[in-house]
């Protein structure tokens, strides 16, 4: 054995080998500004969503009674932009921990075509995580979100194309940045989340937030499908809003995408990526 190995007389705990772990821990906590930022960032949005649930709530009592389901169906529809991000940056993570990006930037395989491969594995992987969970609420709840009809497609394919803009700007700062900021692949999808109107209308926040909103797809998204649900007709300007703006963020995605893929190649940091 080439290993040290510890002494007979060397204590069976030792607090200076735990201060050691934990100051090891520190030192990449403090070098890190996403571990930081972590570790106040899900509490914070926790508290904010559900704070501005609880106070709608407060002034609206009968509102989930009007529309059944109005909970169920935005949750699931979150989930559709929320794993169609993951799916994207999965497939991209997945490269660079196996290693492979160096493989691939030396192949044939042009970057728009990785890109291609990147959005239709998310579609894949949301279609098979998504229609399961839509067909069980049937018989579990007693609610279909298929009721919704056809704005349900164009609900879908707007939330899909903004979970891909999120998924490929994350994919863009891993590679960026190394896998350091993987979290953002859970982190940055969330942190939109509060000014969503998921399970509420942007109206309940305050106005400089409603601004912000309003530049958000899934916004405009969530809106309709409330539009919807309370049958207060077709939401086409709800729909049209959110198409444009998923088609602004997509193309301003995939160029950052192109544009740190190709700087990393030329400047070789493929080779030195993964786990």
């Amino acid at each position: 054995m080439t290993g040290r190995t510890p002494s007979r007389n060397a204590p069976l705990f030792s607090w200076r080998r735990v201060y050691a772990i934990v100051l090891r821990h520190v030192y990449l906590m403090r070098g890190s500004w996403t571990r930081l930022a972590e570790t106040i960032y899900w509490p914070l949005i926790n508290v904010v969503v559900w704070g501005f649930i609880t106070q709608f709530m407060a002034g609206h009592s009968d509102w989930v009674s009007r529309a059944a389901g109005v909970f169920l169906g935005a949750i699931m529809l979150w989930d559709v932009m929320f794993r169609s991000n993951l799916g994207v940056a999965l497939s991209f993570l997945e490269e660079m921990w196996s290693r492979n990006l160096g493989h691939l930037s030396v192949s044939p395989l042009r970057p728009l075509e990785l890109v291609t491969a990147m959005l239709l594995m998310s579609l894949i992987r949301l279609l098979v995580g998504m229609l399961p969970v839509a067909l069980l609420t049937i018989p579990l709840y007693h609610y279909s979100i298929f009721t919704l009809g056809l704005p349900l497609l164009a609900f879908f394919i707007n939330l899909m194309v903004s979970g891909w803009a999120v998924g490929l700007a994350v994919s863009a700062m891993v590679l960026r940045y190394g896998l350091g900021a993987e979290s953002l692949a859970w982190v940055l999808i969330f942190a939109v989340a509060p000014l969503c109107g998921i399970y509420y209308p942007v109206s309940v926040l305050p106005d400089w937030l409603q601004t912000i909103a309003w530049w958000l797809p899934a916004s405009h998204v969530f809106e309709g499908m409330r539009s919807v649900m309370f049958d207060q007709g077709f939401p086409l300007a709800e729909l049209v809003a959110a198409a444009v703006l998923n088609l602004l963020y997509l193309t301003g995605a995939v160029l950052l995408f192109l544009r740190i893929y190709h700087v990393a190649r030329v400047k070789g940091l493929f080779l030195g990526m993964g786990e």
